[in-house]
């Protein structure tokens, strides 16, 4: 579980610096002038970058950035690669850490500090359960029928070149 919040934690700074120079290429090529004026197109701008990069980094060698750095690995249940559609299955389903506490603060009218913990509660609540799997997977990566391995688990036997036969 720390290593799985650890990568999320890094994606998270990596993430940042994308969707600002995704937001920026945005605003200067449409000469956005104001943060309201194409609000949504450039929401789902920046929502479909973000798509783009998981999906392509997961059907890709199974890693981002991150999980590089952290060795862990998105597989399918049976431990293959993981396809393009696969890859957006989990991608919309991981939606689910954020969107329904943002939902239920939009609904309950949150203001200040409930803007916070609504969507917090969420966070932790949706990271928790990992402890409703015998693998201990998330529920996103149960339901997508995908799995995150610890690549420092695997045993990789050494590569023998042609030039030492």
């Amino acid at each position: 579980m720390k290593r799985r919040f650890g990568s999320i934690m890094y994606e998270a700074m990596l993430l940042f610096g994308i969707l600002f120079i995704s937001g920026w290429i945005f605003s200067t090529l449409l000469q956005q002038r104001n943060a309201l004026y194409l609000r949504h197109a450039q929401q789902a701008w920046l929502f479909l970058v973000l798509a783009v990069y998981f999906i392509w980094c997961w059907s890709h060698g199974g890693q981002t950035l991150a999980m590089k750095t952290w060795r862990i690995r998105l597989v399918n249940r049976d431990g293959s690669a993981v396809k393009g559609g696969r890859a957006a299955l989990r991608f919309l389903l991981s939606w689910c850490w954020f969107l329904p506490g943002l939902a239920l603060a939009w609904a309950l009218g949150a203001h200040t500090w409930m803007l916070a913990w609504v969507p917090a509660a969420n966070f932790i609540l949706w990271a928790m359960t990992i402890y409703l799997d015998p693998e201990r997977q998330f529920l996103h990566d149960r339901i997508a029928g995908t799995k995150l391995v610890n690549m420092q688990e695997i045993v990789v036997p050494p590569r023998k070149h042609k030039w030492y036969h």
